[in-house]
């Protein structure tokens, strides 16, 4: 019984015998990014790079807070995530206080800029040369009141929920 990645034999007319392989499928990845905070914009945008190092194509779908990583005003003024994080290092009591999600974002920065890990900026450039495809979550915007000019131009569009299925079929999904 032959599946789909076997090779079948083929004879030509002329007695010639041809190898032919099913054809294969390209690798796809569709990330949903629902989360704006530095911390959770990193691992989507991270996961889409590394995707298209390897010649896998790479769709992020931007949704609810998420939008907050492609929104022009708010792109670049992203904070890590603490309060309310059962990783975060500090104790609950302490991540409350005023300035507390300043400094750690300020810290997160200053050693991932040691790293030479790009800004969110860069990397959405990054993923759009790379060829990545970046929509944001058309709900989501009429939700929010935003528009496309609102939006980074990586941005190649808004998606409904149908629309992302359809797109992203045959892909990876991956939830973030």
């Amino acid at each position: 019984m032959n599946t789909v990645m076997e090779q079948e034999r083929v004879t030509e007319p002329a007695g010639a015998d041809e190898v032919r392989s099913e054809p294969e499928t390209k690798r796809k990845v569709a990330i949903i990014c629902s989360k704006g905070s530095l911390d959770m914009a990193y691992p989507g945008l991270i996961l889409a790079n590394a995707a298209r190092m390897m010649g896998i194509d790479a769709m992020i779908f931007f949704t609810f807070w998420g939008l907050d990583v492609i929104t022009k005003k708010k792109v670049n003024h992203l904070h890590a995530g603490i309060l309310g994080n059962p990783s975060s290092p500090l104790p609950h009591s302490l991540a409350g206080l005023p300035g507390m999600e300043a400094l750690v974002t300020k810290m997160m920065k200053k050693r991932m800029e040691e790293l030479d890990i790009p800004d969110v900026t860069e990397m959405l450039e990054i993923l759009d040369e790379a060829g990545a495809e970046l929509y944001s979550c058309q709900l989501a915007m009429d939700m929010f009141g935003l528009t496309e000019d609102d939006l980074v131009p990586q941005v190649k569009g808004s998606l409904t929920a149908m629309d992302f299925w359809e797109k992203a079929d045959g892909a990876q999904v991956v939830f973030i």
